[in-house]
């Protein structure tokens, strides 16, 4: 019995859209990579993108366990000699609450190619609107 690998025109891509609101940050990331990555798919193949397309509204109520909402640092470098710039969770879902989430799930993708192009499949906005309604996005159902 052979291996199936999926090729790059057979792979159909469905819209699945996420309500944020009330949601724990990690357990939300993680199940929306697993989608993003095609996991979800009898049809998984490691070196393909076969995933599907994920909308998430209402990225800014996401929810954060704990004390991380003041412990929890996101750093950025300039390039320059002391160009060090750190922002607590608080302080980025104040400023640009969809890059906490863009963050957590970047981090559970491939560090590679394939990573990048698998990312470029989130789509994220703060209110609840989002104008991908033509696409006709399902709900992203799991069991909990």
């Amino acid at each position: 019995m052979k291996t199936y690998m999926a090729k790059k025109g057979e792979v159909t891509r469905d819209w699945h859209v996420v309500d944020a609101r009330g949601q724990t940050l990690g357990r939300l990331a993680s199940r929306i990579a697993m989608v993003l990555r095609g996991k979800h798919k009898p049809t998984f193949t490691p070196h393909q993108d076969a995933g599907d397309f994920v909308v998430v509204v209402n990225a800014a109520q996401v929810h954060l366990t704990g004390r991380k909402l003041d412990q929890k640092n996101y750093y950025r470098h300039s390039g320059y000699t002391g160009g060090l710039k750190t922002l607590t969770a608080r302080q980025l879902l104040q400023k640009k609450p969809d890059e906490v989430l863009r963050h957590a799930v970047r981090g559970m993708l491939p560090k590679n190619s394939l990573g990048r192009l698998l990312l470029k499949k989130l789509k994220i906005y703060v209110g609840g609107e989002h104008p991908h309604q033509a696409q006709q996005p399902k709900p992203l159902r799991w069991e909990e």
